[in-house]
């Protein structure tokens, strides 16, 4: 699935480790969810969305 969280996680200043830190989750996660080979379950794109004041329809793309 197509997304935008390295571009918003970057826009903020913030390392994959310091944001899988703040998310709960690790370096790793966020690496395999920025490149695609890994779909958040709802509650965590949830939270990636809150994290980023965004909605998950503007960070996550089902159709890419």
């Amino acid at each position: 699935m197509k997304n935008r969280v390295r571009e918003l996680r970057e826009g903020r200043g913030l390392s994959q480790a310091e944001f899988g830190e703040t998310i709960g989750v690790s370096r790793q996660t966020i690496y395999a969810i920025e490149i695609g080979k890994y779909d958040p379950s709802l509650p965590l794109a949830f939270q990636i969305a809150k994290q980023f004041g965004c909605r998950i329809e503007d960070i996550f793309d089902p159709k890419g």
